[in-house]
């Protein structure tokens, strides 16, 4: 009979985060996979727990996970965790619970902190329906690119985002996203020194530049929707012809937008199809 999964989420910072429950199941447990030994070795010494524990990456050795699913095929329970939070939210563990899944496992959530949701709740942005995506490409054309294709999500979008890179980030959503798109920048979360910044992204990227404490520690960026269009496309159609006239066509469209409350992407395409 095969064994049972826990996915357990631990605290992106504050250790008194961690649930009972969790605690309880990595004591009993007959093995934890972990995404970092020696950084999980240290929580689990403050919990006093000696469960053993082998590594696990998404992208790791075959044998890691065919140990793990070894021990699942012989009726074990095995934990597997993350460095911090909760595990799979860009995180390793996708492969090996959609392998264990398939193998028959049982798959048990515990779940507990979470960056994403910790951030979301607090940020004062819609909550209702969000848009979580993970970290976005470390090379600007790329990173540009994928923000502008969701310049016209009307959800809230959240991002993690590593320090050296968070103004650079923020100065592509400026760019792709538009200047006054309500943001906020959450960093250290549960930790000692806790900051959330709000503001339009063109005030979070000066307060970021302006402040080096900001491009320090674990970040989470969540930026507003994009805003209902208030005017007909007959109108949006023709506010743009007329720019056209007189501007390039990426000017044109983006001009159009902030005019009629447009989404941009969508009257840049309008142009092109307009100017062929």
């Amino acid at each position: 009979m095969a064994g049972e999964l826990y996915v357990v989420a631990t605290p992106i910072g504050n250790l008194g985060d961690m649930v009972p429950r969790a605690v309880d199941v990595l004591h009993a447990v007959d093995l934890i996979a972990a995404e970092d030994t020696r950084h999980s070795g240290r929580l689990l010494k403050h919990l006093g727990i000696d469960t053993p524990m082998v590594p696990y990456h998404d992208h790791g050795e075959e044998h890691q996970s065919q140990r793990i699913l070894q021990t699942l095929g012989q009726g074990q329970t095995v934990a597997l965790i993350s460095d911090a939070g909760t595990p799979l939210i860009s995180d390793p563990g996708y492969r090996l619970v959609r392998k264990a899944r398939q193998l028959g496992v049982k798959v048990v959530p515990i779940p507990g902190p979470c960056a994403l949701i910790a951030a979301l709740c607090a940020s004062g942005l819609p909550s209702d329906r969000f848009s979580f995506e993970g970290f976005l490409p470390a090379k600007s054309g790329a990173r540009q690119k994928k923000l502008s294709a969701l310049a016209d999500d009307p959800r809230t979008l959240v991002f993690y985002e590593s320090p050296h890179r968070v103004l650079d980030t923020l100065s592509d959503m400026v760019a792709e996203l538009g200047a006054d798109r309500e943001a906020v920048l959450a960093r250290e979360l549960t930790k000692a020194f806790e900051t959330f910044l709000a503001g339009s992204l063109e005030e979070l990227c000066q307060m970021v530049e302006e402040d080096a404490n900001q491009q320090r520690g674990e970040i989470v960026i969540l930026v507003s929707g994009a805003p209902e269009v208030a005017v007909s496309e007959s109108e949006q159609r023709r506010v743009l012809a007329l720019l056209m006239e007189e501007l390039p066509l990426k000017q044109a469209a983006a001009l159009a937008a902030k005019i009629t409350g447009g989404h941009k992407n969508a009257l840049y395409q309008l142009a092109l199809s307009l100017k062929g």
